[in-house]
C-alpha cells in the first residue's frame, strides 16, 4: 500500500541542535551513507549532486548543506532512526519505502528508484511545489524539475470495475458491507479510493482512501439514509487514475430506535472534513522523540500524556455517556468524537459513531499534532501565517468561529506554535492563534446542532432532522458547554486579573488567557536537543483542570495504554488546581437567641465555578456547627463516602447546572419533562446557580447563553453568600467547599439507562472500587461565632433578615432587619442590576442594636420600579454586606 500522506516527526518548537548533519568537507555523514547504501542507483543522480551543491544533503534537509529543518522525508528518517525498532540505519531507511512523505501521490520508493516509467526520476521524496521555497543553499531552478515524477512512458490509465454495491441494493446504516472491485494496470495499482455521492453524482465524499488493491473492503455504512452512488478510483504507480461508478443508486436505511430520528447529516458542520485533512502523528512515537524523556517537571510530552486531554478518547465516563446519547439520538456520537479524538474523526473512523473503529493512535485523544496544526478560522492579514490562508481557501465552508469541534487542521506538516524564534527539525510557523484562548474555544464552547433558537436565547426547538444545522452559528443552537464564552465575558478576557497562584513564572502575576492558568509558564527547555534555549515562559503542557476521578480508573480499562505514574501526577495536579479555584470568607451574626454565620464562596477562576460539561459535576458547601464541648449540633450538605450520597437538606447549597426537557419538547417526543441527564435531548435549563467570574454582568452572560437560572447574582458579583441560622448552642462552625467530578446520581443513570452494552455497569463497578469519586476539599476553615447569651443586648454586626412576602415579595413591601455592633454611620441602599442607585433607605448615624427598614419597590422619586433582580448594600461600623432580592409586580 502507498500512503499519500506523510509520516511526520512530532513537535520540536524549541529545538536548536540537529540530529542529521551533512558536511561533505568533514566526510560523508553516516545517515547520508546509509541512504545511498539502500538506494545505490540514486547516488550519482540529482539526489546526490547538483551543480550548485555537490554532495548535498537535500534528500533529507531543506538546507542542502545539511542541518536545520528536515523536509518531510527527513523527518520520517529521523523518527525511524530514533525508534529503536531496526537493527541498522539501512533497515530504518528501507522501512520507509512505501510511505509518501511529501504527499504527492507517489511512494518514496517510486520517487527514488523508479526510473523506467518517468522522464525526470529519481525525484526528491521530501520536496513538493508547496515546500520548495524552504530550500536553502541550492539553486531552486535545479531542484524544481525533480519534485514529482512526470513524463511517464505509461500514459494508460488503469482499469477498474466496481462490482458491488452496483445499484438497487439496500444497505443498513451503521452496519458493515463488502465493497468489491477488480483493478489492473501494467505499472501496478498504487492504491484505491472509495467515494459516495448523495446528489446523483454532482459531488462526491470520500469514505475510504489509500486502500491496498485487495479487491474488497469491509465498509461501515454511514447513517446517511437515502439513494446513494459509489465510485471506486484506482491509481497506478505511474500517476494515472481511473474510476468506475455504480450502475445505479443503492439505498441506505436509517438507524432506528432513537427518541429522535437523527442521522449523520444532523452532525455535518464546516471545517476540516473526514479524509480531507491531516493524518496526525503518533505522539508517543514521534513527538516524544524531541519533547519527552528528559525533564518530567517541565517536558511537554510526559505532562500532556497524563492529562485528561490525552485520555479524552479512553475516558470510560465519556463513552458511557455517549452510549446513552446514541440511544437517544442516533449518530450524535459523531459530534462528541470530533473533540475527543480529532485524529480518528478526520481520518474517517467516526462513521461508527459508537467509537468502535478507533485505533490505539486515535485513543491519544487531543494530542500534540492536532493542536499544533490548528488554523484560526478567522484569518487576519499580516498577523496570521500566510499558509493559513491557503488552508482556509481549500475548505468547502469555513467555520464562523472556533467552536463546537469545527476545527481546521493543516493537511501538510506545518506545525504552529507561540514563538517567533523557535528552531526546530520540522517546518514551523509562529501563530498568534496558539497564544489565544480562541484555540481552546474549538472544543470548550459546545452546542447541540439539532436545536435551533426560536427567536431568543431561552427557547429552542428541534430543527429539520436528517439535515445540517442551517448556519452552524453557536448562538443558534442549544448550549451544552460555555467555558470559553464565560471567560470571554469576564474580567480575565478584558486585561487580565492579578492571580499569581495560577500564573506560574509570569513575573507580573496577571492571568488572562486559558493558557495562562491551564498551561502556566515554567522555566526550562522545550526539547531534549542540545542547544535548546531555556525559556522562562515555557508553557506547561499539563492542561490541568478539575477531573480528579477518571485518572484513577483508567488503568483498569486500558492497562496497556496508560502510565499509572503519569496519571497519578496529573490527578495530584488536578487536586492542587481545585484548591486554587475558590476561597471562603466568614461573618457571624445572630437572630434572637440563634447565632448565624454567612459564608461567602468566592470564585477565583476565569469562568463559572464549576464550569464545563454539566452532567454529574458539582460543588457544594458543607457546614458543621459544634457546641462549647465540640459536639456536632448541626450539619448541612452532609456527604456519605460509603454510599456517595449527598444530603439535600433545606439549607444545602449545591452549585451545579440542571439542564432538562421542557414541557413543550416533552409532549412532542414523548418523554418526561423536567431536569434530565439525557443531554442530547435537553432543550432548556431549570437551574444554574454556578458562581460567575470577575467581570460578570447579567446582560453579557445572557448573550452567551449562560445566565444564572433560578438564582440571582448582581452585576460584578463573583461570589455567593450563604446564610445559616444555627442552633442556640452552636459556638464554632467548620465550613468546607467540596468538588466532585461526577455524582452518584449520574453514575447510576449511566448504569441503569444503558441497554446497549455493559459499559455502564463496568463504570459503576470501577466508581465503587475507586472510592465513589471521593470529593476534593477546595477550601475551608473554622470560625468562632462569639455568640452573646443576651437576646436584647448588642447583637453581632450585620444580622440581616430579608422578610419577603410570597408569592409577591413587594405586596405591599419587603422588610430588611439588621443589627449594628456599635454606634456609627449606617448606609442601606438599593441598586439595580446595572449597579445604578435605585433607593436610599438609610444614610445616617444610628446607635448600636437592631434596626428595621422597609422598601415598597419605589425609587427615591416615588416611582414604581419594574420587576427584576435588585441588590441591597448594607454598611455598618466595621462591616459591609451585599445581597440580592427579587422585585415582582
Amino acid at each position: 500500500m502507498i500512503s499519500p500522506r506523510p509520516v511526520l516527526i512530532g513537535l520540536c518548537f524549541a529545538a536548536a541542535g540537529m540530529l542529521l548533519i551533512c558536511d561533505p568537507a568533514e566526510g560523508r555523514n553516516p545517515y547520508r551513507k546509509a541512504f545511498f547504501d539502500v538506494y545505490p542507483a540514486a547516488e550519482d543522480t540529482q539526489l546526490g549532486d547538483l551543480p550548485s551543491n555537490a554532495g548535498h544533503c537535500g534528500a533529507c534537509h531543506f538546507d542542502f548543506d545539511g542541518g536545520g529543518q528536515r523536509n518531510p522525508y527527513g523527518l520520517e528518517v529521523e523518527v525511524a532512526l530514533g525508534s529503536g525498532l531496526f537493527a541498522s540505519d539501512q533497515d530504518a531507511i528501507a522501512s520507509l519505502a512505501g510511505n509518501d512523505a511529501d504527499n504527492d501521490g507517489f511512494s518514496n520508493a517510486v520517487e527514488i528508484t523508479e526510473t523506467a516509467l518517468f522522464s525526470n526520476t529519481p525525484t526528491f521524496p521530501g520536496l513538493a511545489a508547496g515546500n520548495l521555497s524552504a530550500a536553502l543553499n541550492v539553486t531552486l531552478s535545479e531542484v524544481e524539475p525533480y519534485l514529482t515524477p512526470s513524463g511517464s512512458t505509461d500514459t494508460t490509465p488503469p482499469t477498474i470495475v466496481l462490482n458491488s454495491p452496483n445499484g438497487s441494493e439496500t444497505l443498513a446504516g451503521a452496519a458493515t458491507t463488502t465493497v468489491a472491485w477488480t483493478a489492473d494496470d501494467a505499472s501496478g495499482i498504487s492504491h484505491v479510493d472509495l467515494y459516495i455521492s448523495e446528489d446523483g453524482g454532482s459531488t462526491w465524499m470520500p469514505v475510504a482512501v489509500d486502500l491496498e488493491d485487495t479487491g474488497s473492503y469491509q465498509w461501515f455504512v454511514p447513517n446517511r439514509p437515502g439513494p446513494t452512488l459509489m465510485r471506486a478510483e484506482a491509481h497506478d504507480n505511474a500517476g494515472n487514475e481511473a474510476a468506475d461508478d455504480s450502475d445505479g443508486t443503492f439505498s441506505i436505511t436509517a438507524v432506528g430506535g432513537g427518541v429522535v430520528p437523527t442521522t449523520l447529516r444532523d452532525m455535518d458542520m464546516p471545517g476540516t472534513q473526514p479524509l480531507r485533512g491531516a493524518v496526525l502523528e503518533d505522539a508517543d512515537a514521534n513527538c516524544a522523540t524531541c519533547h519527552g524523556d528528559y525533564d518530567p517537571a517541565v517536558e511537554p510530552w510526559r505532562n500532556w500524556r497524563g492529562s485528561m486531554m490525552a485520555q479524552a478518547a479512553r475516558d470510560p465516563l465519556f463513552f458511557a455517556t455517549m452510549v446513552i446519547a446514541e440511544q437517544d439520538a442516533p449518530s450524535v456520537g459523531d459530534l462528541c468524537l470530533r473533540c475527543h479524538t480529532p485524529g480518528g474523526w478526520q481520518e474517517g473512523r467516526s462513521t461508527d459513531t459508537s467509537g468502535g473503529m478507533l485505533t490505539a493512535k486515535d485513543r491519544q485523544g487531543v494530542q500534540c499534532d492536532f493542536c499544533h496544526r490548528q488554523v484560526d478560522p478567522v484569518y487576519t492579514a499580516g498577523v496570521d501565517p500566510e499558509r493559513d490562508l491557503e488552508v482556509l481557501d481549500d475548505l468547502d465552508v469555513v467555520p464562523p468561529a472556533a467552536a463546537n469541534g469545527m476545527f481546521i487542521n493543516d493537511p501538510d506538516p506545518y506545525r504552529r506554535g507561540p514563538y517567533a524564534d523557535a528552531e526546530a527539525s520540522h517546518q514551523f510557523l509562529e501563530s498568534p492563534f496558539h497564544r489565544s484562548s480562541d484555540l481552546c474555544a474549538t472544543c470548550h464552547d459546545v452546542s447541540n446542532p439539532v436545536f435551533e433558537s426560536a427567536g431568543d436565547l431561552l427557547t429552542y426547538v428541534p430543527g429539520t432532522f436528517d439535515a445540517p444545522h442551517p448556519d452552524a452559528d453557536l448562538r443558534n443552537m442549544f448550549p451544552v458547554e460555555r467555558t470559553y464564552s464565560e471567560w470571554s465575558a469576564s474580567a480575565y478576557a478584558d486585561g487580565g486579573v492579578y492571580q499569581p497562584q495560577f500564573a506560574g513564572d509570569k513575573p507580573d502575576g496577571i492571568v488572562s488567557t486559558c493558557q495562562d492558568c491551564h498551561m502556566r509558564d515554567v522555566t526550562g527547555v522545550g526539547a531534549n536537543i542540545g542547544g535548546t534555549p531555556t525559556r522562562t515562559d515555557l508553557p506547561m503542557h499539563d492542561l490541568t483542570g478539575g477531573n480528579h476521578f477518571v485518572g484513577d480508573i483508567l488503568p483498569s480499562f486500558w492497562p496497556g495504554d496508560v502510565d499509572t505514574a503519569q496519571l497519578n501526577a496529573a490527578t495530584l495536579r488536578a487536586r492542587a488546581m481545585l484548591t486554587l479555584a475558590a476561597t471562603l470568607e466568614f461573618s457571624a451574626g445572630q437572630q434572637g437567641l440563634q447565632p448565624t454565620v454567612t459564608v461567602r464562596v468566592i470564585n477565583e477562576t476565569g469562568h463559572k465555578l464549576p464550569s464545563g460539561y454539566p452532567e454529574g459535576r458539582r460543588m457544594w458547601l458543607n457546614l458543621k456547627a459544634y457546641d462549647g464541648g465540640d459536639q456536632l449540633v448541626y450539619e448541612s450538605a452532609a456527604y456519605d463516602p460509603g454510599t456517595g450520597e449527598l444530603a439535600h437538606d433545606e439549607d444545602a447549597r449545591i452549585y451545579h447546572i440542571e439542564p432538562g426537557i421542557s414541557t413543550r419538547l416533552a409532549a412532542a417526543v414523548g418523554v418526561d419533562a423536567g431536569p434530565s441527564f439525557h443531554f442530547v435531548l435537553n432543550d432548556t435549563v431549570y437551574l444554574d446557580n454556578r458562581i460567575p467570574p470577575r467581570g460578570f454582568t447579567n446582560a453579557a452572560f445572557a448573550d452567551i447563553q449562560s445566565p444564572p437560572v433560578a438564582h440571582a447574582y448582581a452585576d460584578s458579583q463573583y461570589w455567593d453568600d450563604v446564610l445559616y441560622v444555627l442552633p442556640t448552642e452552636a459556638r464554632t462552625v467548620e465550613a468546607t467547599l467540596y468538588y466532585q467530578s461526577t455524582s452518584k446520581e449520574y453514575i447510576e443513570f449511566l448504569r441503569d439507562e444503558n441497554v446497549t452494552n455493559t459499559l455502564g455497569q463496568e463504570l459503576y463497578d470501577a466508581w465503587v472500587a475507586q472510592g465513589r469519586a471521593a470529593p476534593v476539599a477546595m477550601a475551608g476553615g473554622v470560625f468562632s461565632l462569639d455568640v452573646t447569651d443576651v437576646p436584647d443586648g448588642p447583637p453581632s454586626p450585620l444580622v440581616d433578615m430579608l422578610a419577603q412576602n410570597a408569592p409577591n415579595p413587594f405586596n405591599p413591601r419587603t422588610g430588611i432587619r439588621f443589627a449594628s455592633a456599635a454606634s456609627g454611620p449606617v448606609s442601606l441602599k438599593i441598586y439595580d442590576l446595572k449597579g445604578r442607585l435605585a433607593r436610599t433607605l438609610i444614610d445616617e448615624v444610628l446607635p448600636a442594636g437592631r434596626h428595621d427598614a422597609t422598601w415598597d419597590g419605589r425609587d427615591d422619586r416615588g416611582r414604581q420600579l419594574p420587576s427584576g433582580v435588585y441588590h441591597y448594600r448594607l454598611t455598618t461600623p466595621g462591616s459591609e454586606l451585599s445581597r440580592s432580592m427579587v422585585l415582582v409586580r
